[in-house]
């Protein structure tokens, strides 16, 4: 198994390795690997469904999204599918879950049909992001927490009662605007235009000013990296410290990929 770094602040190629046959010697090392790099790229995985999520298992329990499709008889993968009819390509940035409680400690991704040109996917390096922001703005949002909530995306799709009824179930989740690493201690922003409604305890137009200045930090591209796609490819990232943004660049062809969600903890 050989690691071979992306960019210099986020992201390896992980090659010779099959993730449908790991031993505990390649396990152990895919861990640590993704703790130091963040995201992980292995190419040419040809594996099964069942592959994909006992893959996923070696790093925790997995969740079923309670919004999203999922293949038949397969309800821990989420099943993401964008065309010119349906554009669901997570075209923000983003953190994944963050509705949640607990959000997802990781994710792992597939690509199953893959354009011949668009639909990559870029990652940023979070904690890099919340080191370079100006220390006025570090020191505002550093004991602050945001509100997140499903119905900014979600929500829409639904009707009325059943978006009042997945509120008392889902109900909007209290963040940390910075959260810690609760491996490597590391800080990081923590913030996404996605699911967060406002930043509590501040008045409207410095919530709105200080997730613009979240959101900037988040776009520089020299910490960033950004993943072609081919069939088969798989990427996992972790997203208590990456946040990731898909492009919608290939219309009216398709993309399908695939999705296992590693459960999580509570940010803090």
């Amino acid at each position: 198994m050989e690691t071979h770094q992306i960019t210099g602040y986020i992201g390896a190629e992980i090659s010779d390795v099959q993730v449908g046959n790991l031993d505990r010697d390649e396990i152990a090392a895919i861990k640590k690997a993704w703790l130091e790099h963040k995201i992980l790229v292995f190419r040419d995985q040809n594996i099964t469904r069942e592959q994909h999520i006992a893959f996923g298992k070696y790093f925790g329990d997995l969740e079923v999204h309670p919004f999203a499709p999922s293949p038949e008889n397969y309800p821990e993968i989420v099943e993401i599918v964008s065309n010119d009819k349906f554009q669901y390509a997570a075209s923000n940035w983003h953190s994944d879950v963050t509705w949640r409680q607990e959000p997802s400690m990781g994710s792992i991704l597939r690509g199953r049909s893959i354009p011949n040109v668009g639909g990559d996917t870029s990652f940023a390096n979070a904690a890099e992001a919340y080191n370079r922001l100006n220390p006025d703005v570090k020191s505002r949002v550093d004991s602050l927490y945001a509100i997140h909530d499903f119905t900014k995306t979600f929500g829409k799709r639904m009707s009325p009662e059943e978006r009042k009824s997945k509120q008392e179930e889902y109900p909007p989740a209290r963040h940390p605007v910075i959260r810690t690493h609760p491996v490597t201690g590391e800080r990081c922003i923590y913030t996404n235009r996605p699911f967060v409604t406002h930043i509590e305890g501040v008045d409207e137009d410095e919530s709105r000013y200080l997730l613009g200045a979240l959101e900037s930090a988040i776009l520089d591209p020299s910490i960033q990296c950004r993943i072609r796609w081919e069939i088969n490819t798989i990427v996992m990232w972790d997203n208590r410290i990456v946040q990731h943004h898909a492009s919608n660049d290939f219309y009216p062809k398709s993309r399908h990929v695939e999705r296992v969600t590693i459960i999580g903890d509570r940010p803090f």
